[in-house]
């Protein structure tokens, strides 16, 4: 494949790559909870997109190609975190202790404290809940729209690998969402 010039690599990220940026944050989001760290992965992202815009097929589907750099790095990021040991800075540590803030502090859960007052977002609550494989293949199927063989490239595994996960997910969040969708009037096969 020919090298692009400066300008073709432009209009190539502008055009094909840019208008992706909400969905990409979005499922970011949902793999990692935070904010912060989500934009942080769209924007590693987009800088490895546009590195390797000369291995991008013009044509080809460039949001597929887009989650698929967004999920590994996801990964990537994941495994090198997951070996590291926690770091704590020791005077952080002994200055908090002494501080009166100390005193007041209690367990806290942000997901359960964001989600505690909200109407209707159970099922967003129920889908991040799950496992990052089953979020992973719901988002990007039920939210996202790809197809089970685009999936299947983005998350690297077989089309059969998709079609159970999503199977399993499904399933997983009809049990997870039989009690919402009770209160909220509709029938179960319970009910």
């Amino acid at each position: 494949m020919a090298k692009l010039n400066s300008q073709d690599r432009e209009r190539i990220f502008n055009s094909e790559f840019l208008p992706h940026a909400d969905a990409l944050y979005n499922f970011a989001f949902h793999l990692t909870y935070r904010e912060d760290m989500a934009e942080d992965l769209v924007q590693d992202t987009f800088l490895k997109a546009f590195r390797f815009v000369d291995s991008y097929q013009l044509g080809t589907n460039a949001k597929a190609w887009l989650f698929r750099i967004l999920k590994n790095s996801f990964i990537n990021d994941y495994r090198k975190k997951s070996k590291q040991p926690n770091k704590v800075d020791f005077e952080d540590f002994i200055t908090y202790q002494d501080s009166d803030e100390a005193s007041h502090v209690g367990h806290l859960d942000l997901r359960q404290e964001i989600f505690q007052d909200m109407m209707g977002d159970e099922i967003t609550k129920a889908i991040n809940d799950l496992p990052v494989d089953f979020r992973t293949v719901i988002l990007l199927c039920d939210v996202e729209g790809f197809t089970y063989e685009e999936i299947s490239k983005i998350v690297d595994i077989p089309i059969g690998t998709v079609r159970s996960r999503l199977h399993r997910a499904r399933n997983l969040l009809k049990e997870k969402l039989k009690g919402y969708a009770q209160a909220m009037g509709y029938k179960t096969e319970k009910s």
